[in-house]
């Protein structure tokens, strides 16, 4: 253990179980790293991740959003161009667009298209895929409603998944943030996790939370009580 993690284990009782606030309080202390570490939650789920009726992936608004800008690009034709761009993405374009990103151009960090431009963009799938950019319906990135869906993604709104493990790894914002605003954050992802549920998971959902920053430690949630 490095003597800046040993230094930071000693700001906190590392058995104590913390409400969200405190939590907040504890990794905003420990978040000592020459930059802005991002906040995150870790949440380990009692899903069975071998069996598809038990994948959890949604998305939540944060309320106060993620502290990172995120670049919006749009594919989409006729009237929904003009009203991608009048919701403020930053890409948008049909065919044009699907040629550009073909040839490597994708300087978005989300990816939205409208249900009719699917199939063109289907044979994209081996570029978008392997880095988390193919839209989809569970994610809210496949839809007619561009507008409200560029203003929420570039609110805040983020998607979230259970990994291999049945683990939700999210951000939750920045050290910069004050405490009540990342465990308002935090809460609406608890909140968004436990809608998520699905109805095949038996036993204990949410087994385990954890909130921690880019480089500190974790610090444990007492969920029930949050929840």
């Amino acid at each position: 253990m490095s003597k800046r993690m040993e230094a930071a284990r000693k700001n906190y009782d590392a058995a104590k179980i913390h409400t969200l606030e405190e939590a907040a309080a504890a990794v905003k202390k420990n978040a000592t790293a020459k930059f802005d570490e991002t906040v995150e939650m870790h949440l380990r789920l009692g899903i069975d991740v071998k069996k598809a009726d038990q994948m959890v992936r949604s998305t939540v608004a944060l309320p106060h959003g993620t502290g990172k800008k995120k670049r919006v690009a749009v594919v989409a034709k006729g009237e929904k161009v003009k009203e991608a761009q009048t919701a403020g993405a930053d890409l948008v374009g049909g065919a044009d667009l699907i040629e550009a990103i073909s040839k490597g151009e994708m300087d978005f960090d989300i990816l939205v298209s409208t249900p009719d431009m699917m199939k063109d963009l289907a044979r994209l799938g081996k570029v978008l895929g392997p880095r988390g950019l193919m839209p989809n319906p569970k994610s809210g990135t496949v839809t007619f409603d561009v507008e409200r869906t560029v203003k929420e993604l570039k609110a805040g709104r983020i998607e979230f998944k259970a990994d291999s493990f049945g683990i939700v790894h999210v951000p939750v914002g920045k050290a910069s943030f004050d405490d009540k605003k990342l465990a308002e954050n935090a809460k609406a992802v608890l909140e968004a996790v436990l809608k998520a549920k699905p109805s095949t998971s038996k036993g204990t959902y949410v087994c385990s939370a954890y909130l921690s920053s880019t480089m500190g430690p974790s610090v444990q949630l007492q969920v029930a009580q949050e929840l």
